[in-house]
């Protein structure tokens, strides 16, 4: 099942490990590179769909990196850097940047601008998520929702592969050892009355039959 896949050029540890574990709990894959030329040679034969680029590099700064791709490997890429003057901006846009953000970032504002580049949102109703992780919170349409241990697993498995079927054994892998796989019919009907979708006719998590669920938004 296919995940977006970003690659990241931070030599900046904390930093990077920081982005990479919140992406990764908005259901992205995350490579990190320090040095630019490993990133280049990972970028030849690997796909990703969007790359975040520092611009302080231990080994070439970022515009040569903007350079070096921009005739060879198509890729949206998101500046990340602590330079805020605008001469630096415009000339990593010249250079084919597709955005630019100044560090310390907002990590959520960072996921809003990743999904903008892909010419496509999560956020939807009147600005507000429908679905969001917010460190072990799930919030839906901005209020917290009140689940077990257990149902809060299977759901955030469901976000992570959101528009994705997610086979049941996948699924299975989060009830408890003493729990029985048709317990999970069980724990999925629980998630669907506290989102208050229709068993009948659900608009979010939908049933797969002789497969698994969707979780659609």
């Amino acid at each position: 099942m296919k995940r977006n896949h970003i690659i990241l050029i931070e030599d900046d540890d904390e930093a990077a490990f920081y982005t990479k574990e919140f992406l990764e709990d908005c259901g992205f894959e995350v490579d990190i590179f320090t040095l630019a030329t490993d990133a280049i040679a990972s970028m030849k034969f690997k796909k990703y769909d969007i790359l975040l680029l520092d611009l302080n590099l231990p080994d070439f700064d970022g515009f040569e990196v903007l350079k070096a791709i921009k005739n060879s490997i198509a890729i949206p890429t998101i500046v990340i850097s602590a330079y805020s003057d605008i001469k630096t901006k415009l000339h990593a846009f010249r250079l084919g940047a597709l955005d630019y953000i100044v560090k310390p970032y907002n990590l959520e504002e960072l996921e809003a601008r990743i999904w903008a580049s892909f010419g496509k949102s999560n956020v939807l109703e009147d600005s507000k998520y429908i679905f969001e992780i917010n460190k072990q919170n799930i919030i839906f349409k901005d209020e917290k929702l009140n689940l077990t241990q257990i149902e809060s697993k299977i759901l955030k498995i469901l976000i992570k592969n959101k528009n994705h079927t997610t086979s049941r054994e996948d699924l299975a892998s989060s009830l408890s050892e003493l729990s029985s796989k048709r317990s999970l019919d069980y724990h999925i009907k629980n998630i669907r009355k506290k989102i208050k979708d229709d068993s009948s006719n659900p608009n979010y998590l939908k049933t797969e039959y002789g497969v698994g669920y969707s979780l659609n938004f």
